[in-house]
């Protein structure tokens, strides 16, 4: 086994991409539960909008958001991921961007809801403020936010490894072919995310279940 002791996600989920979605089907009730009523909400969600997917991955929310849709562009960092959503059949235009959505441009006031799958727990504590404005920056003024992530109950080894300065958590990860992988992974209570969220957007929705928590957000006015 190779270890790799960093929080490289590109290579981490490179790595990963034949395999990712493994994680949406797991034979329990309650997770399965939960991830129908959050893609029934998005197919609703984004029904008739131009929609902006950063960390795309696999395409698993992208072609649920593609049946309502009307255009999408979606993005991801890690070439692997983008081939894998490529393999899909989607049921409006969907454009992929293979770039990191911190150093590309979406343009501005373009979009009319932003999606964010399952990096939240992936960001740095420190950089929240620099999430934020890539978020913002291609959202029109009256556009929403829409973001997923997993609690600890969703994963098959959340435990603990270290934790840094800024008060990130990081955790081993192995996949397939052998290798470990040290990422940071953070998770929320419901308080914690209405106080980091709250503080720059107003939180229309926030639901917090056993294995998922979802957000719904806008600029403040």
């Amino acid at each position: 086994m190779t270890n790799h002791n960093n929080d490289n996600l590109e290579e981490y989920y490179r790595h990963r991409a034949p395999e990712y979605e493994e994680i949406y089907y797991r034979k329990d009730a309650i997770c399965q539960a939960e991830l129908k009523i959050a893609a029934d909400f998005l197919v609703r969600f984004v029904e008739g909008k131009t929609v902006l997917e950063l960390a795309c991955g696999t395409g698993y929310w992208t072609e649920i958001m593609s049946r309502s849709a009307l255009s999408i562009t979606a993005s991801d960092m890690a070439p692997e991921m983008l081939t894998e959503a490529r393999k899909k059949d989607y049921n409006c235009s969907v454009s992929f961007v293979d770039a990191d959505m911190f150093e590309h441009s979406f343009g501005e006031n373009c979009f009319d809801v932003v999606v964010l799958g399952f990096w939240f727990s992936h960001q740095p504590r420190q950089t929240y403020p620099a999430l934020f404005d890539v978020i913002e920056k291609p959202l029109k003024r009256d556009g929403r936010i829409w973001m997923i992530d997993n609690n600890p109950s969703a994963e098959r080894s959340p435990v603990l490894s270290k934790t840094d300065e800024h008060g990130n958590n990081y955790r081993q990860r192995n996949v397939s072919n052998g290798e470990s992988y040290m990422i940071l992974k953070n998770y929320f209570e419901r308080t914690d995310l209405e106080a980091i969220f709250g503080s720059r957007f107003t939180i229309e929705s926030l639901v917090h279940q056993q294995y998922y928590w979802s957000a719904v957000l806008s600029m403040k006015r």
